[in-house]
């Protein structure tokens, strides 16, 4: 008898027929977001969850008494109640590896577009300001043979070091829980304390999971200690900064200027100040959203699914929930 899993969200058709020829599947099939109520209902006799944001908490698993495995689509996994899902022997995947390149990229591309005042430049010209004479207040910052610091050097962080290093030349420094060997020789990257590396980059790339230790990591402090030429980059978790010390620094001249892929509140409320500065380049949470990698992503989180529920350990298996 093939294991019940519950599918929360849409996935390509491919990854649901890969599902049917495992497991027996039931999924959401409103035009909206199911509700959690709505959630909650369909997980009794579950084995398995399928889904990307949505918080597995101890009143989600009072409600699945049969869950074994949650799949998220999606490399964070901070909706995971860790405890409570160790607690009760509950396995979580998430989907490593398949997006580092396509997140790295954008990354890329948001310290290139605040650095050189892209954004800020489009709409200069498209608003007919451009005018014969421009000079310096058009200048931005180099990015070749700069200093990249990156603070979380998993798979992404090397993604970013070795664009880093051997697309622009760029020296790098990194910061993590644990030293990084390989990545040292590989990539030449310097390990440093946070603070030494706040000091001494000139492009900051956050890119940590968000966990009690990294929640707020980088605040009014952290920002005073950045050079006023640096260009900071959060593609993390909006949660792993202090929003109104890095609003406040910004307006302030207190560091360059910023690329954000995440924030606080998402959707971020449309009067935020960030919203007006425009030394601010501001995406809608769009790191690994290319048609490719979310199919990748899907197919990942599938066959993480059916590993964990035919006993065999998951391609991605979350480490903290390994049972």
């Amino acid at each position: 008898m093939k294991p019940k899993v519950f599918i929360s969200r849409p996935i390509p058709p491919e990854v649901e027929s890969y599902l049917a020829e495992h497991c027996e599947i039931c999924k959401w099939h409103g035009d909206e977001p199911m509700s959690r109520d709505e959630l909650l209902a369909s997980l009794s006799d579950a084995e398995g969850l399928l889904t990307a944001d949505r918080s597995i908490n101890q009143e989600l698993l009072d409600h699945a008494p049969k869950l074994k495995v949650v799949s998220n689509i999606s490399v964070g996994y901070n909706n995971f109640d860790l405890d409570a899902m160790k607690a009760r022997g509950v396995m979580g995947t998430n989907t490593s590896a398949v997006l580092n390149d396509t997140v790295a990229d954008l990354i890329f591309a948001l310290m290139l577009d605040v650095a050189r005042r892209i954004s800020e430049l489009d709409k200069y010209v498209k608003a007919g300001q451009w005018k014969r004479g421009d000079g310096q207040n058009l200048f931005g910052l180099d990015v070749h043979h700069k200093k990249l610091g990156i603070i979380g050097m998993g798979e992404i962080g090397e993604a970013v070091a070795h664009r880093g290093q051997f697309g622009f030349g760029m020296d790098v420094l990194y910061h993590n829980r644990s030293r990084k060997p390989e990545a040292e020789a590989k990539l030449g990257a310097v390990y440093c304390s946070l603070d030494d590396l706040l000091q001494e980059a000139d492009f900051i790339v956050l890119i940590t999971p968000l966990t009690p230790e990294t929640r707020k990591l980088i605040g009014a402090r952290e920002f005073a200690l950045m050079k006023p030429t640096a260009v900071f980059v959060n593609a993390s978790r909006g949660a792993t900064v202090d929003e109104q010390a890095m609003t406040a620094a910004l307006q302030n001249g207190q560091i360059y200027g910023a690329g954000l892929d995440v924030f606080e509140k998402e959707p971020i409320d449309p009067d935020h100040p960030l919203l007006k500065l425009p030394n601010v380049v501001t995406l809608p949470h769009i790191g690994s959203a290319t048609d490719q990698t979310r199919r990748q992503m899907a197919m990942r989180a599938a066959e993480n699914l059916v590993a964990a529920l035919e006993g065999r350990t998951p391609p991605s298996l979350v480490k903290e929930l390994r049972v």
